[in-house]
């Protein structure tokens, strides 16, 4: 939990930290994005490798490995002596992140067997969704009286905690079999994830293809179809076997984590963002401003995934993309003097009732749709995509960070009318392609880490 925590901490903490870290460093709109995107890149392609490796060579080993690797990069951010560093140690801590995040669930799953697994499960996703929530609030106060170098401090702590309790009461776990140490597929997506980021931050900036832009896109596109012709020469010895792909509810159910995380991770960037920079909130005043959302989430999340199991997800992931669109729509009443109570509230309030009907009923279903074989492929698979779509939406926001006074707050409005579409388009994703009768996965409870898609 100390591990994972450090993944789901550094998610929520750093948006309200961008703001200080931009005028700290006199940064660009552009700059902004890749502090938050240096992060998201190793983690989103790497992920599926991390877990692998695990499986191949020790849970506990990588575990460890990768804690160490995130606490060092904490380091070397909070000393940063300028934007390049920064970044470089933003990266480092993504590869950290994708090492030590599926084998702490990898762990606890080797440790615990019938019922007890599930209270373990259950406990180690509450400690994640509690570290998300106080996480903007900490950080927040971090930032006003201390300085934002301290949020990433505050890792260090953990991971040594971390590392201390898994050197001497986790017991070692792999899986001899193991086969998808895919290294060229890891190389691949990371490429064409990065061009195609890089590429899209350029155009973000001014909305223009200029050439870097283009260049940067197209290898990217290039790098991520060589990606899909190794995974499909690999086959079942892939990171992503592309067989599960065969199957139009998983099809679906991919395609709605990609949008409607993509849409919530660009709407969780933006709004401390506006509050700070045009609503003249304090760092702390914006990590109190969102702390309803992960509350109600971590809350209600249970209750749904219960629903899901009796009903199907079906509706459920049907309604909560709808229901989150329709709290974006609201958030385009934030201005610069607007009340909290009835403009910032009630779109946090509704985004995270949406959010909480989608978040278990959507892991459930995805894990229903694919045989046994394949459910920790599965699993994994849809947390690299939520954290995806978190990546090329964030690559997309060049033109909102640019901006400053009132033209920010009219960009910010367009974002979330954009994020609204896109999240009713991940609605109508689940109405088409998951079965009326699809039924939540029985047994062994898991998780896609739908709560640290930032």
């Amino acid at each position: 939990m100390l591990a994972s925590s450090l993944s789901f901490v550094e998610g929520s903490v750093l948006n309200v930290a961008l703001p200080a870290v931009r005028d700290s460093f006199d940064a660009g709109a552009a700059d902004v994005q890749w502090v938050v995107n240096a992060y998201l890149l190793p983690l989103s392609a790497l992920l599926l490798l991390g877990g692998a490796l695990g499986d191949h060579y020790g849970r506990r080993r990588l575990l460890l490995i990768g804690t160490a690797l995130f606490a060092a990069a904490s380091l070397l951010c909070a000393l940063a002596p300028d934007l390049t560093w920064l970044l470089a140690g933003r990266a480092l801590q993504g590869i950290g992140a994708a090492l030590l995040l599926p084998n702490s669930l990898a762990l606890l799953n080797a440790a615990f067997e019938g019922e007890e697994r599930g209270r373990a499960v259950g406990i180690w996703a509450a400690a994640g969704a509690a570290s998300a929530a106080g996480a903007p609030l900490l950080g927040g106060w971090l930032v006003d009286n201390v300085g934002w170098p301290a949020i990433f401090y505050i890792n260090l702590p953990l991971a040594a905690g971390a590392m201390l309790l898994a050197g001497r009461f986790a017991a070692e776990s792999r899986n001899d079999g193991a086969g998808r140490t895919d290294y060229p597929g890891a190389l691949l997506a990371t490429a064409g994830l990065g061009g195609l980021t890089y590429g899209l931050t350029l155009w973000s900036v001014d909305l223009r293809f200029k050439p870097g832009a283009v260049i940067a896109s197209v290898l990217g596109l290039l790098a991520l179809a060589a990606f899909l012709r190794v995974e499909w020469q690999r086959k079942e010895r892939a990171m992503m076997p592309l067989a599960m792909f065969g199957n139009r509810c998983f099809v679906g159910l991919t395609a709605l984590t990609f949008l409607l995380y993509g849409a919530f991770g660009a709407a969780m960037l933006l709004v401390p963002y506006v509050l700070i920079e045009a609503g003249g909130y304090s760092p702390v005043g914006a990590g109190v401003a969102m702390l309803p959302l992960p509350i109600l989430i971590a809350v209600a999340s249970p209750l749904m995934g219960k629903l899901a199991g009796r009903t199907g997800g079906r509706r459920l992931l049907t309604v909560g993309p709808l229901v989150v669109a329709a709290g974006m729509l609201l958030g385009t009443r934030i201005e610069a003097d607007a009340s909290y109570w009835t403009s910032v509230f009630p779109a946090m309030a509704v985004m995270a009732a949406g959010m909480a009907l989608a978040v278990a009923p959507l892991t459930s279903t995805v894990l229903a749709s694919v045989d046994n074989e394949h459910t920790g492929t599965a699993s994994g698979l849809n947390s690299a995509v939520a954290r995806t779509g978190g990546l090329i939406a964030t690559a997309m926001l060049g033109a909102v960070l640019a901006r400053e006074g009132a033209a920010l707050i009219d960009s910010f409005h367009s974002a979330l009318i954009a994020g609204a579409a896109v999240s009713a388009l991940a609605g109508l994703c689940a109405w088409l392609s998951v079965h009326t009768k699809q039924k939540a996965a029985r047994g062994e409870p898991r998780t896609a880490f739908p709560l640290s898609s930032r």
